[in-house]
Formats: structure tokens, sequence, C-alpha cells
């Protein structure tokens, strides 16, 4: 068995491990949303560094619990909204 193989089955065995007493399709369409999420939430950091550039910071770098943080995701949301709409 190559270590490819041996990935995947160790892969698959993780997976029948969660989905435990769940029905295969019930367990796919459940991961599939998580899958997307994922997704649209590194799309979504992606955009968010690429506008903040300029500015001289990264989307994980703002705090927001600060009033400027809270400024600069306002506004990348906003950006994002327009841009992705």
């Amino acid at each position: 068995m190559t270590e490819k193989e041996q990935l995947e089955q160790q892969l698959w065995n993780i997976a029948d491990t969660l989905r435990g007493k769940m029905g295969a399709d019930d367990f796919r369409d459940y991961i599939l949303g998580f899958i997307f999420y994922k997704y649209l939430s590194e799309k979504m950091h992606t955009y968010a560094d690429k506008t903040l550039k300029p500015d001289g910071i990264g989307y994980a770098d703002i705090d927001e619990a600060d009033a400027e943080g809270e400024k600069y995701l306002k506004e990348v949301r906003e950006m994002a909204i327009e841009t992705f709409d």
C-alpha cells in the first residue's frame, strides 16, 4: 500500500468515526456545508487582506473591540457586499 493510499484510508476511517451513526448521505450534506463555509471564509479573508493592503494592515491584525478596528471591518464588509453583489 502506497503512502497516498494509507493517507486516504486513514482519512476515510476518521470520517467514519466522525460520522458515527449518521447516514452517509446526511453526513455528506452536513460536511459539504462546512466545506462551503470554509471556502467563503477564506475568500473573504483574501479579499479583506487585498483591500486593506494600502493601509498597511492585514485582516487578522484588526482588533474588532477597538473603534478603529470596527471602522475597518465595516468598510471591508460594505466593499465586499458591493463587489460580490
